[in-house]
């Protein structure tokens, strides 16, 4: 790992401690040498920790004091070193101290829980015969109630499913690999352009693409969308399938799979495979947060799984580092196969019927001996939303001329998928399951029931639905109708339902046509009530107009948004309209111009000569250095005459030179007095040495600092700061 984990050391109130030592020691070592260590400790708050002297791999107190919490970074060490002891002592009082005892000691693994989820299992050949046809279906988890903290409302959604089934010898991405183009703008934008340019690249590696739509918002239940899917094929050569889809907004998250094999070892095709997806770093961007600025990392780093004790302020910190909870879960099962299969041996009954192809299923093998009718329609699929079901059709056998010859089954069996399926179909209707039957209309003989379904959500294209939402069937109670027994007529149409949304009541009627033969009162019922379920309030669709196309992107260069729009044609019958109306996503032009910048030109230094003429120089640093194209640095250093007077020659001039000498150390000295008089609570220390000259030869400049020891709570920082001289370099 070479990101740095957070440790803490805290103690619950009202208990506290004024010191402490923390280590950190490879698994078995006691310490002793200085290859027992593992990591290494970087310190947050200089005030609160410090390096212990004798022991600089350590970290103690900087001052004895009481304290509750402290921090530090610790980055582990190489991959490999095994397992990690963190080991803490705290001292309370001079004769109460803890020592690596309890939650004082913390055992840290390899894979614990930043590589959860992540296995680097090989890649074998595969020996499986024909193709393999698959389904991926993509179920979103990642909510505000699954992932509360800062939660991004408005924006939340996943990018579009790319991805392909391919061969060892092209790998989209990897866990410890670096992202290519295509994964950084998948992770960063949520585009999958270049991702998809890049596989069909790869045409001779690659046997199918893999495409779904994005999903806005990132989660809905399935009864209002159905989750996305895509079918895909796999073979011999090519039977691997790894796929991404960014969450979003973030700087570049994804979750994925990368290279799942889905050919067996005894030369099969896996039936099915179901993966809880958490989400990694693209390694492109540094942000901590959805919604972080854009922040290059540089240079780009590994793809790795994003953890608990990532930063603090990472949507998915946890201090005490426990697993992240799933943001997705994917589903891939087989619905087909195809050509001369190596492993016949069927998994179940279900998968000998998925396994026809709709042409061998139409082979009529019925024997000349077996007069049947011809088969009923299929009936409706016993899924009623978009999950996997049965449907049914049925024939009569009429006759059987040569009882020695078996006849086949008279009922016929096919898998489904409810409705709702299709991305493509905008006109189907997702339907709630049957209301269980009314009872019968009758007390004796035949009568009439009835059951009712509703729908949950119309269809996209805003059609109505076609589909029925009343079933009616004669029902018989078998008994006999009693002397006291009276005669009424048919159930009358039930009346409009009480209510135009949700649930209500709806009414019946029937007249007495008899009275009782034997002069009673007739008990039956002539008004029957009962509940009624309409469509959920607030869901009738809004009539929307399409989505316009993307603005221009927000910024001239860089990376910024750009955003789309739709029109709300006809408001919802009921209610408010809560459809999306605008949505948001991240663009990428090329890198803005940087220009260079400068701090402000120094003081002008003293004169490089004690007589006769000289230099002085003036320089200004560079705070920015130009990228992209941006404006060059003019010059750092400026260069003037200087006169002073004349040089005096003769035996008295070095007696002389010697006097000003002491007079100006004099001078400085009183400066300094003056300033300790002046500033009484700026303690500074001595000047250090001058620096080496900055050129070899002429022009150069010299510096030297004064810094501040100690500074009073009291004092202004104006008045007491870091001193800084220049001079010309003497010849």
């Amino acid at each position: 790992m070479d990101f740095p984990f957070i440790v803490t050391l805290s103690a619950a109130t009202p208990a506290y401690f004024r010191g402490f030592t923390l280590i950190a020691l490879k698994e078995g070592k006691e310490g002793d040498k200085e290859e027992d260590h593992a990591g290494s400790f970087q310190i947050i708050d200089e005030e609160e920790t410090q390096f212990m002297s004798n022991c600089p791999v350590a970290v103690t107190e900087s001052t004895p004091r009481r304290r509750t919490r402290i921090q530090v970074f610790w980055t582990a060490p190489p991959t490999g070193t095994g397992c990690v002891i963190l080991k803490a002592s705290i001292v309370q009082k001079r004769i109460i101290y803890f020592q690596d005892e309890g939650s004082l000691t913390k055992k840290i693994c390899e894979q614990d829980s930043a590589s959860e989820g992540v296995t680097d299992k090989p890649i074998l050949d595969c020996c499986a015969c024909g193709t393999a046809k698959y389904r991926l279906t993509f179920y979103g988890n990642w909510s505000e109630k699954t992932h509360p903290k800062d939660f991004p409302r408005r924006t939340n959604h996943w990018s579009a499913i790319i991805g392909s089934s391919h061969s060892k010898n092209y790998i989209l991405w990897e866990y410890g690999g670096y992202a290519s183009e295509g994964v950084k703008q998948v992770a960063e934008l949520g585009s999958p352009v270049k991702m998809e340019e890049e596989i069909r690249q790869q045409s001779d590696e690659v046997l199918t693409v893999i495409k779904a739509k994005a999903q806005w918002p990132a989660w809905q239940p399935l009864n209002v969308r159905a989750a996305p899917s895509a079918e895909f094929s796999v073979d011999r050569h090519r039977h691997l399938m790894s796929f991404l889809t960014m969450l979003g907004p973030s700087p570049d998250w994804n979750v994925g799979l990368s290279a799942e094999d889905l050919c067996t070892k005894d030369c099969g095709w896996v039936q099915k495979v179901v993966q809880d997806l958490i989400p990694w770093d693209a390694g492109t961007d540094s942000g901590v947060t959805y919604e972080s600025p854009n922040k290059p990392t540089v240079p780009q780093e590994k793809i790795r799984p994003l953890t608990s004790l990532d930063h603090p302020q990472s949507p998915f910190y946890d201090p005490e580092g426990g697993s992240i909870k799933l943001v997705a879960r994917v589903v891939i099962e087989r619905i087909a196969r195809k050509g001369e299969q190596c492993n016949i041996v069927p998994d179940n009954i279900d998968d000998i019927v998925a396994d026809l192809a709709p042409e061998e299923k139409e082979e009529d093998d019925t024997p000349e001996t077996c007069i049947y009718s011809n088969w009923s329609p299929w009936s409706a699929c016993s899924s009623s939303t978009c999950e996997k079901g049965k449907r049914m059709r049925q024939r009569m056998l009429k006759a059987q001329l040569d009882l020695s010859v078996p006849c086949p089954d008279t009922q016929d069996f096919q898998p489904c998928m409810g409705p709702g399926c299709s991305d493509e179909d905008g006109s189907t209707c997702m339907m709630s399951d049957w209301i269980t039957w009314s009872p019968c209309s009758v007390s004796c003989g035949m009568g009439t029931r009835s059951r009712e379904r509703y729908v949950k959500q119309f269809p996209e294209d805003g059609s109505m639905c076609k589909v029925p939402t009343e079933e009616t069937e004669k029902c018989i109670v078998n008994e006999e109708c009693s002397p006291s027994s009276c005669l009424v007529t048919e159930w009358g149409e039930w009346d409009e339902c009480s209510a135009s949304c949700g649930t209500g009541m709806k009414r019946r009627h029937r007249m007495i046509k008899m009275t009782p033969a034997d002069g009673s009162m007739c008990k039956a019922e002539t008004t029957e009530a009962e509940k009624c379920m309409m469509p959920e309030c607030h869901t009738i669709p809004c009539l929307l107009s399409p989505w316009s196309e993307w603005s221009d992107c927000s910024v001239t260069c860089g990376k910024g948004m750009r955003t789309r729009q739709r029109m709300l044609k006809s408001a919802a019958e009921l209610g408010d309209c809560n459809e999306e109306l605008e949505q948001a996503e991240k663009c990428m032009l090329p890198e803005c111009p940087i220009d260079c910048e400068l701090t402000e030109w120094s003081q002008w230094s003293e004169c490089n000569t004690s007589c006769g003429k000289g230099h002085m120089i003036r320089t200004r640093m560079i705070k920015i250095e130009p990228q992209f194209g941006g404006t060059a640095c003019p010059e750092t250093v400026q260069r003037t005459k200087c006169r002073v007077r004349k040089c005096l020659r003769g035996p008295g001039m070095e007696k002389r030179r010697w006097k000003e000498a002491r007079d100006k150390r004099r001078s400085e000295q009183a400066k300094k007095n003056l300033d300790s008089e002046q500033y009484p609570v700026c303690r500074l220390k001595p000047w250090t040495a001058w620096t080496e000259c900055s050129t070899l030869c002429g022009g150069g400049i010299q510096e030297r600092y004064m810094m501040v020891k100690k500074r009073s709570k009291s004092t202004q920082f104006t008045s007491c700061k870091d001193k800084k001289e220049l001079r010309a370099c003497l010849e």
